[in-house]
């Protein structure tokens, strides 16, 4: 299952880092200039750079996708100190 959002943001390198070094003393992580993505045991978190906005994407098995969508965005809110609305794709 994938599901993706987009956040209007000039700041998509230094939010998408900041997460990246948050988590990468739990889980595997990778980093280029344009994707940062986050290894979990039971989903993989895509971070897709790009100058106006980030491009988020959890694929992931789990019945309960919705938990990790928030929890995803919760950590994206506090590394950016700000609040972020955003509206997640239906699962593909």
């Amino acid at each position: 299952m994938k599901t993706n959002t987009s956040i209007n943001t000039q700041e998509a390198q230094r939010i998408a880092k900041r997460l990246l070094n948050h988590w990468k003393h739990k889980f595997e992580v990778s980093e280029s200039d344009q994707l940062m993505s986050i290894f979990m045991p039971e989903a993989t978190v895509e971070m897709h750079i790009h100058p106006d906005h980030l491009e988020v994407v959890l694929v992931t098995e789990k019945e309960d996708y919705q938990h990790l969508q928030k929890v995803i965005i919760d950590h994206l809110d506090r590394m950016a100190q700000q609040q972020f609305e955003v509206t997640w794709s239906a699962p593909h």
